[in-house]
């Protein structure tokens, strides 16, 4: 096991355009390697974070060598959501694309002492529902199995920005603790109230799944109040303006 997990230090899977860099970047989180599949993503990446090149991988997760993942204290994944989602065919965890969540369990397993005392996965709030659930409890044992106790919370994006992008996070966490007693079930209402960022409904999932190996920040604090709506920072742009498309360019 990492003895050092405050160095800050993660690798990225499905790293997309880099999204979750720039948030953990802004915490102080440092990038060792990131991966993802497809060469536009990659291109945008490396075009926004400059040096990126020598650690960005660009292959399947399923092709990638142990050799390839670097020491790390935080590994995260923002699987492909596209079989999770209300949007797609709801295929869940065996779907074509949203499938490749096995593929960073894989990973993991394949580090051996080297896994990372923190992960922290990202997907559609439907990952939560999908196939009544069974599909998040199967993703939540997995982790337990690879010896990490896990939390969960939901975040709308609309708190912050005026936009609605509704995501569940799991964080999960190495610890030698197994298993959570019953009276956990019992209590669970006093160990984990209700917030804006842990809802009933995932709040009523964590109560009936006590054999989950649960790790719950029982102060998760509320979200904060969006200050600012749309109309506050969209450029007004006078109709003249040549920024507007011609009548011609529209039709």
């Amino acid at each position: 096991m990492n003895k050092n997990p405050i160095t800050k230090t993660a690798v990225e899977f499905f790293a997309g355009i880099g999204l979750m860099r720039a948030g953990l970047e802004k915490a102080g989180w440092r990038i060792e390697m990131a991966n993802d599949i497809d060469p536009t993503k990659q291109k945008f990446y490396q075009n926004h974070f400059v040096g990126s090149e020598g650690h960005f991988i660009l292959d399947d997760i399923h092709q990638l060598s142990v050799s390839q993942i670097p020491d790390c204290s935080l590994a995260t994944a923002s699987f492909p959501c596209t079989d999770l989602s209300l949007a797609g065919r709801r295929a869940g965890l065996q779907g074509t694309q949203s499938s490749a969540f096995w593929g960073f369990i894989d990973i993991l397993a394949s580090m051996g002492d080297r896994k990372p005392p923190l992960v922290l996965l990202e997907n559609v709030i439907g990952f939560l529902t999908s196939h009544n659930g069974r599909d998040f409890k199967e993703a939540l044992l997995a982790l337990n199995g690879l010896g990490y106790s896990v939390d969960a919370f939901i975040i709308d994006a609309s708190y912050f920005v005026p936009q609605s992008r509704v995501r569940l996070f799991i964080i999960g966490k190495q610890t030698k603790i197994k298993g959570v007693p019953n009276r956990f079930k019992m209590n669970v209402k006093l160990y984990s109230p209700e917030t804006t960022a842990r809802p009933s409904k995932l709040r009523d999932f964590i109560y009936h799944n006590p054999e989950i190996d649960w790790d719950i920040r029982h102060d998760l604090p509320e979200l904060p109040t969006r200050k600012k709506n749309l109309v506050d920072i969209v450029e007004k742009v006078p109709k003249s303006s040549s920024q507007w498309y011609s009548q011609e360019r529209v039709d």
